[in-house]
Formats: structure tokens, sequence, C-alpha cells
């Protein structure tokens, strides 16, 4: 691994994102760019509602005074977003990284992440934003897009950071957890950990086939492994293990079904990362 990028915006996720980002780049000697994107709604002003009485001196003057307000605005946020990435270099540099960039950009976070992710190897990024509903377990309005567009893994912060020495990886089977079994057996970020390997449901011929197979791919990357197969449903068993068995890191394949059928019958992925109190790593 050479490189993160690490979006940071300023809500309570910010130190988290931080924190995991100095563990995964000292681990694996990568470097670190810091992104802050400021969004396009919040620097564009509301579009004024101009009667048509109003003398045209008026509005003339109106307009001028809206347009310097929004200049002054714009100002603002980019003044904040200069202060929030230099604390997030600080506790950065603080944690032993040295190699940081920061880089401030307007416009939209996912064509900004997708213009930069082809020289990053993981993208890091909190579990919600500033604006999350943190009673309604809702998650980061741009979380789910870049998780669906991101071609890069992305290690999702938890709310705070804590030592990760065990880790559970997800397993169906299918073409993103396959992936992800295979990153894992030769990215340094997990040598030395304590590995479970996990599939839900009826434990068959084909099922044990399946996770051998991806067993066998771990301990040929120096792992040591604790495979698995427990009947019922992914998103029971799956939360049941990581509370069970103490587990640090969450790590699995993302968005397995079309986004239609997720809004229809909802998903995995959203559901383990709404009710997880653990970073979760994911690969499509």
């Amino acid at each position: 691994m050479n490189k993160l990028i690490a979006l940071v915006d300023g809500s309570v996720y910010t130190q988290s994102v931080c924190d995991h980002a100095a563990w995964i780049a000292k681990r694996t000697g990568s470097t670190v760019d810091l992104l802050q994107v400021i969004g396009r709604r919040e620097t564009d002003s509301a579009p004024a509602n101009l009667s048509g009485s109003i003398t045209l001196g008026a509005r003339t003057a109106l307009l001028e005074e809206l347009s310097a307000l929004d200049e002054q605005r714009a100002k603002l946020f980019q003044k904040r977003g200069r202060a929030i990435l230099d604390d997030a270099k600080a506790s950065l540099e603080a944690a032993g990284v040295n190699d940081v960039t920061a880089r401030l950009r307007t416009g939209d976070i996912v064509e900004t992440v997708a213009e930069r992710e082809a020289e990053a190897d993981m993208v890091v990024i909190g579990k919600r934003g500033e604006a999350a509903d943190f009673a309604g377990l809702h998650l980061g309005s741009n979380l789910e897009r870049i998780v669906r567009t991101c071609r890069k893994p992305v290690f999702v912060a938890a709310r705070a950071f804590r030592p990760i020495e065990t880790f559970l990886i997800a397993y169906d089977g299918g073409a993103s957890s396959l992936k992800a079994v295979d990153h894992v057996a030769r990215d340094p970020l997990f040598a030395g950990l304590q590995c479970h390997l996990l599939m839900a449901g009826a434990d068959t011929g084909e099922t044990r086939n399946r996770l051998d197979e991806a067993r066998r791919r771990l301990e040929a990357g120096g792992l040591a492994v604790d495979a698995a197969i427990v009947d019922g449903q992914a998103e029971t068993v799956i939360a049941q293990a990581v509370e069970s068995d103490g587990i640090d890191l969450l790590v699995m394949g993302a968005y397995g079904h079309s986004r239609i059928r997720s809004l229809i019958i909802g998903s995995t992925t959203s559901e383990m990362l709404r009710s997880c109190k653990i970073p979760v790593a994911l690969f499509r």
C-alpha cells in the first residue's frame, strides 16, 4: 500500500478518521492524502426572491449586497476547511505519520474521490458526516455513494478508534468477498492479526468447499484463521459473531445486490454499517 485518501469534514468522526488512517499508514508504510471537499450547496446561496415591484435601483443594490454576502460566505467555508485540514494533519503527524498532504477542493465529493482514487490504494471515511442523525442510525449522505462508485477498498471508521487485534471476514463466496480475501491475504495491514472467516447459511458440501478455499488462501498469506459456517440470516449471524468474538474490524464485500434490489429488500452492507460499532473495510 502506497497512499491513503482520508476524507475529513469537521464532524465528530474526523478525529476517528485520522486515528484509523494513522494506524493503517504505520502498518503499511503509506502516505496519507487528507481531503476536505466543500460541497457546491455550501458555497452557493439560495436564489433571491425579488419582487417585480422593487425599483430597479433598489433591486441592483440588493443584488450587489447578496453578491458580497456570497463572497464572504465562500471565504468563510474556505477558511474553515483549511482549519479542519490543519488540525487533521497535526493529528496524523503527532501519531507518527510524517508523509501527509492536505488538499481543499470545492465540488461534488464523489466526483472528487473518483478523480483522485486512481493514485490511492484505500479510501478512509467516517460512518456519518456533519449532518448525521445519530438517533436514527442514519449513515452519512455521501458514504453509500462513495462505496458504490469507488473502485478501491473503502475503510469506514467507527466513531472512535480502538486498538485492532482481530478481524472478521464476512464471506459469501461472491466476487466482492473473494476480492476481499485475496486482498487481505497479501496486505501487510492484516499481518499478525487474528483472522475469523465466517459464512452464513446452511453447511453444505458446496459452502464448505468455498470456505475451505478461502481459508487456504488466507493461510497461504501467513494468517492464522478461525473458519466457521453458521446457519441463519447474514445480518444476524455477522452481528452476533462481532459481539461474541470481540471483533475489532469487519471485512466484507460491498453491496452484492443491485441498488434497486437493495432499496426494496435492504442490504447486508448497509445494515452492518448502521449496526456495527466497529470499523468496516469494504471491497467491491
